[in-house]
């Protein structure tokens, strides 16, 4: 199987290439513009694999997707390419609206035009993964506003979901894929859109499309402007450790790798029209988040003094979301995924791997992986 990903260059596109390249046997074309999160390095375990093939394509531009299809001749796509930072969509909403939504518009058009033209074979096989996130949910109700107590966890249900010591908000309501569009920011707006065009191409011309959302990424390979990088490596260099409002925000976190082989099962075992959730169970508020992060660094790199007296709160962003949180039983049930990493053991290998890979970090703080 030959699977077209765009966006391979990114955070959680690289994670699917490398998971692909290493545990399957399967071929991938990585399409990606190379914007400013786009890093080639994140790839260099697999690049010289015979089965990995790097084509710079903004995916706004028919005329080259037009090309690459008619190439490279995918089984499958999956469509990672986005513009995905909230604050930049809120200080410039065009870019997003460009790459999210009209990207999104043109991958399908090439897409639905060359699926049309394959054997009746080779159509059945063909999918087109559009992943998305759950920031086009809105927000669901936060445990100070509400009088239900956040209660610990079983200990079956514990092993069942792969959580350990957790305290979960439960009472509280849960994103299913069911749960209706509300999108805050130009961010969320613009990928619930682009999930709408999904289904629509879908329903209208038959394109076999499936679509994911899933809950806040974390892991190696992270680009700094997100929380838990930024607050690694601004510990490190004793800066300030900003966090919004009170950072009461709760978030459902997922492993990278464990989102990774979540959408190679979809990909290649999901139901063609079908919507899938993706999340780690694992629900923070992100004060907690950082603080757990200055823990580590205590343990892991001591100096005089906590990391955590560089924590700096910093007022709130316009429209922020105050609560996430993913119901995944779905994934579960239909195609026996579980994240492997709990939010301890996964924000340990996450810290540790920031320690150990400063070459990355020096190459990606200096724009050196841009050349």
């Amino acid at each position: 199987m030959k699977i077209l990903v765009t966006g391979g260059a990114g955070f959680i596109g690289s994670a699917v290439i490398r998971h692909i390249i290493n545990h399957t046997s399967d071929a991938v074309v990585n399409v990606d513009k190379l914007t400013y999160a786009g890093n080639l390095e994140s790839l260099a375990e697999v690049s010289d694999s015979a089965r990995y093939v790097f084509e710079q394509v903004d995916i706004c531009n028919r005329a080259e997707l037009e090309r690459v299809f008619n190439i490279h001749q995918p089984d499958a796509v999956m469509h990672l390419a986005a513009e995905s930072h909230v604050d930049r969509s809120i200080d410039g909403p065009a870019a997003f609206i460009e790459t999210n939504i009209v990207g999104t518009y043109t991958l399908l058009e090439v897409a639905r035009d060359y699926w049309q033209e394959l054997d009746d074979e080779r159509k059945q096989v063909f999918r087109f993964h559009h992943i998305s996130t759950d920031e086009v949910y809105g927000d669901l109700p936060h445990p100070s506003d509400s009088n239900v107590e956040c209660l610990m966890l079983n200990d079956e249900l514990n092993e069942q979901l792969n959580i350990q010591n957790s305290t979960l908000n439960i009472g509280l309501p849960l994103f299913t894929e069911a749960t209706s569009y509300a999108p805050s920011s130009p961010y969320s707006a613009s990928k619930a859109s682009s999930d709408h065009l999904a289904r629509a191409w879908r329903r209208t011309y038959g394109l076999p499309t499936l679509v994911t959302n899933c809950s806040n990424n974390y892991g190696p390979y992270h680009f700094p402007e997100k929380l838990i990088p930024l607050v690694i490596l601004n510990a490190l260099e004793g800066k300030p450790l900003p966090v919004y409002g009170k950072g009461d925000q709760i978030r459902d976190w997922l492993y990278v790798e464990d989102h990774a082989r979540a959408l190679y099962k979809v990909v290649t075992e999901g139901k063609v029209g079908e919507t899938y959730n993706i999340g780690g169970h694992n629900e923070k508020k992100n004060l907690e988040v950082v603080h757990t992060i200055c823990e580590l660094l205590d343990e892991l790199v001591p100096k005089t003094g906590s990391y955590r007296k560089q924590i700096t709160f910093v007022n709130d962003r316009p429209g922020h979301d105050r609560r996430y949180a993913i119901d995944a039983s779905k994934m579960s049930r239909e195609l026996e995924w579980r994240p492997q990493e709990t939010f301890d053991s996964g924000i340990r290998k996450t810290v540790q791997w920031y320690l150990d890979n400063q070459g990355w970090v020096h190459s990606v703080k200096n724009g050196a992986y841009q050349s």
